[in-house]
């Protein structure tokens, strides 16, 4: 096999350990979006409450939050390839509780918020190992575009999981929530045989200054902290995902197989940029262009918001998910190759907590709000609330907006 510094560009999956790390990553995360659709229309359907869809993400994003500090520092002492198989176990048996579960009539309302808090747990360790592993895959001079690849790894997982986990939890819940523990242990078994390369970190002793490490790092660089901080505030703001459940069953009345088309959506829209990307990674003027793609997503989250239209609502949706996948793969990327590989899993962590804010939390606001001002007033004020966040940060952070290049030069430098 050729040295995977000697791949064409184009050639990335052709490269045996990306391959098998693309195909974990489809398989974890389609059982991720079958799970997520399945457990948000039987929560729904249990309470009613579109409070309670909002407490879905915060009980995911309680424990990443509590761990954040912990799990970097696994990421960075231990085998990242062991921590990602262990993950995929724990989500195995989180799917295996709610399959058994609603085999059984349904869970009870707090035993699907305990199952959830765990395995909001696993991927606490999951996604800031990914993360760290994914550079010693491939090259660092393939890691823009290994990112691109991975990114569409993910979409194209949730174009088809929602879809797939709607029609599967309309036919049986017991079987769809089986369907995503298959999944993860096919993932498992995938990650198991990539072959990464050792970067040279040694263990280092826990201590408070090794845990803080991290968040040192980050405060200390401002391009890192401003495009990661972007994200954090954009999506939390703009983030309606966790309402998709009301607006299928009652605003756009689609049904549970429309909550899949709704869901999928976005990724729809971020597959199409990332396979771009992939060959045609962002060079220049790589600042400027993560403010505009966040500034997109915010006006498409309004027109989402104000839409009574179905089609009208997916199209909103799927330009969503392409301007969030610019500013995806251009934060990944600086990410990674601004910070050192000892340095990988806590950054990556705090990074996590970032991604799991804007996401889970986010989720959390968004079912605050719609309780407290309705459903669309909650999410066309979020969109608003985004392209706020963007005129802010590029006054508060110049050094990102004036990034230009995202891909090292020879010598290394990112500029």
């Amino acid at each position: 096999m050729p040295h995977p510094q000697s791949l064409p560009s184009s050639s990335i999956l052709a490269h045996r350990p990306f391959a098998l790390f693309w195909a974990g990553r489809v398989l974890a995360t389609t059982g991720f979006q079958m799970q997520s659709v399945a457990i948000g229309w039987q929560v729904y359907e249990l309470t009613g409450s579109a409070f309670d869809l909002g407490l879905v993400g915060l009980a995911q994003f309680l424990p990443m939050l509590a761990l954040a500090l912990v799990t970097g520092h696994v990421a960075d002492n231990f085998d990242r390839r062991k921590i990602i198989v262990a993950c995929q176990v724990v989500k195995l048996l989180t799917a295996v509780a709610l399959a058994v579960g609603s085999y059984h009539g349904g869970l009870p309302r707090i035993a699907i918020f305990a199952v959830i808090f765990v395995f909001g747990a696993a991927r606490a360790f999951e996604m800031p190992t990914l993360q760290a592993f994914l550079p010693s895959v491939v090259p660092e001079t393939m890691l823009p575009r290994a990112i691109a690849a991975s990114a569409s790894a993910n979409q194209a997982a949730t174009i088809g999981g929602p879809a797939l986990g709607g029609l599967l939890y309309a036919a049986s819940p017991a079987f769809a929530f089986g369907t995503c523990g298959i999944l993860y242990l096919l993932c498992a078994l995938a990650i198991v045989r990539v072959r990464a390369r050792a970067l040279g970190s040694s263990r280092e002793p826990v201590s408070l200054d090794s845990l803080l490490a991290g968040i040192r790092y980050i405060r200390e660089n401002p391009v890192i902290l401003g495009a990661i901080s972007l994200d954090l505030f954009a999506v939390l703001l703009g983030g309606a995902t966790a309402l998709l459940p009301i607006y299928a069953k009652d605003i756009l009345r689609v049904g549970p197989t429309g909550l899949g088309m709704l869901r999928a959506a976005p990724a729809v829209g971020a597959l199409a940029m990332s396979i771009y990307l992939a060959h045609h990674p962002p060079r220049k003027r790589v600042g400027r262009l993560m403010f505009a793609a966040v500034a997109a997503f915010g006006g498409a989250t309004i027109v989402f918001g104000l839409s009574e239209s179905f089609p009208l609502s997916l199209i909103a949706l799927t330009l969503l998910g392409a301007s969030d996948m610019v500013s995806v793969v251009i934060r990944s990327s600086l990410v990674q190759l601004k910070t050192p590989d000892a340095m990988r899993g806590r950054v990556s962590a705090v990074n996590s907590v970032f991604i799991g804010s804007s996401n889970q939390l986010g989720e959390f606001e968004s079912g605050v709000t719609a309780a407290w001002f309705g459903v669309v007033p909650s999410v066309v004020i979020g969109g608003i609330g985004t392209l706020a966040v963007v005129l802010l940060w590029m006054r508060l952070f110049p050094a990102l907006a004036q990034a230009n290049r995202l891909v090292p030069r020879e010598e290394g430098a990112l500029r």
